[in-house]
């Protein structure tokens, strides 16, 4: 069968997983590689390189390299890189969670920014372009996936409009704003910005060599790794949500205009025609560990009934401190009464965390997204059947499977969209 397939390629804080898809969304290959094994250092731009050739090779070495038509790749939002004009880092890159302490920098970000912009705070983007902005022979300041992309294009002048979002990019103006200059930055040395999902440039015949594919493969515009996450499970309609119940909640839905509320930290990714908003509330796997481990949990899960209710009105919370859908700094956890079976108490966390759940959405709507149509889940919690089941009841919509969990698969989506629209399938 010679279906043409697309890659996409997921990088994260541990390495890089790539994954080959058909036009038809099929998964037909998966390869990966821990970013320890070249490297000992995770800001080593040299590492992330060598997990990405190492986990493409790989993936190749499964598949017939002659129908691949487009790669696309995303990394960490946030994590931005200072190079020359051939792509060679001048500086240790600064990561996603990295904080700029300069206060003149943080100063003028805040002076000229927009309220509703993406780039406030220490971990922007655009804090930590300002940091690079005075290094000798610097030629463009890019984002992880940009540098990567760079890689397979021989280019590094380009950029996504969800990774530049935190670097002052406005998606709704659809360029970079002129009050980038009052902060002090040179636009000069920001990428060229297209949608995710866009065609940028066919392969370099260096990387088409070195891979084995053909010189008409076209490398496509990646995303964060957090958009891919959520592309990665099939959501693709206004009202689709994503919920991810990992340490924290995290909400995630599409919207057919952007929400922009910086008190909840809510911003929006464009995604083709639509937008992609959300935001996380502290609650979530970090409370459940501290009173069970995994198997408490699911041993105790088996003893309950999650068609009857505890009537306990549960606001649970690691510490104090809420973000989303109250921004409370000092909200406190609500977790009593405790009732005397632990079965008990572990249904009362599981149906506070659901009505938080329930809350976030509500606050999106009322924030003028769409009315929640289905919720897809990801992450630990969502193997929990009779979690599930509370959830759902108080969601009442549809709850349908993720199609994948695998970043690297929302990444291929966007690979599939730029290979279409560069006439490839």
């Amino acid at each position: 069968m010679n279906e043409p397939l697309v890659i996409g390629i997921d990088v994260g804080t541990s390495g890089a997983r790539a994954v080959a898809m058909t036009p038809g969304f099929e998964i037909s290959a998966v390869a990966a590689a821990k970013l320890a094994d070249f490297s000992s250092d995770h800001r080593d731009p040299e590492g992330w390189r060598a997990a990405v050739e190492f986990a493409l090779k790989a993936l190749l070495a499964k598949l017939d390299r002659a129908r691949v038509r487009a790669i696309a790749i995303d990394g960490t939002s946030g994590t931005v890189l200072a190079v020359d004009a051939r792509g060679m880092p001048l500086a240790e890159p600064l990561m996603y969670n990295d904080p700029v302490t300069d206060e003149a920098i943080l100063s003028r970000i805040a002076e000229h920014a927009p309220a509703d912009s993406a780039a406030h705070g220490a971990t922007s983007g655009l804090a930590k372009a300002l940091r690079f902005k005075g290094i000798g022979g610097l030629a463009h300041i890019v984002h992880q996936a940009d540098w990567l992309m760079g890689n397979l294009t021989g280019s590094y002048d380009t950029s996504d409009e969800n990774n530049a979002l935190k670097t002052g990019y406005d998606p709704v103006a659809r360029q970079w704003p002129e009050w980038l200059a009052r902060t002090g930055m040179d636009r000069a040395l920001l990428p060229r910005i297209v949608p995710a999902g866009a065609p940028v440039a066919p392969i370099s015949p260096k990387a088409a060599a070195g891979f084995g594919l053909g010189a008409d493969v076209v490398i496509v515009a990646g995303t964060t790794d957090g958009c891919a996450s959520f592309l990665a499970t099939g959501a693709d309609r206004p009202g689709d949500g994503v919920t991810a119940l990992g340490t924290t909640l995290t909400i995630k839905m599409l919207s057919g205009q952007p929400l922009f509320a910086p008190e909840f930290g809510l911003y929006s990714h464009r995604i083709g025609d639509m937008w992609l908003a959300g935001g996380a509330s502290n609650s979530g796997g970090a409370v459940l560990a501290r009173y069970f481990d995994n198997a408490a949990i699911e041993r105790l899960s088996a003893e309950i009934d999650p068609s009857a209710e505890t009537g306990l009105d549960y606001y649970p919370l690691p510490g104090q401190g809420e973000r989303f859908p109250f921004n409370d700094p000092l909200m406190r956890p609500r977790m009593t009464p405790r009732p005397a079976g632990d079965a008990a108490f572990l249904q009362a966390i599981f149906e506070g965390i659901a009505s938080i759940e329930q809350l976030a959405y509500g606050r999106l709507a009322e924030l003028g997204a769409p009315l929640l149509q289905s919720v897809r889940s990801v992450g630990g919690g969502a193997k929990n059947t009779v979690w599930a089941a509370i959830r759902a009841r108080r969601l009442g919509v549809p709850m349908p499977p993720v199609l994948s969990e695998e970043a690297a698969a929302g990444t291929a989506r966007l690979a599939l969209l730029g290979a279409r629209e560069a006439g490839k399938l």
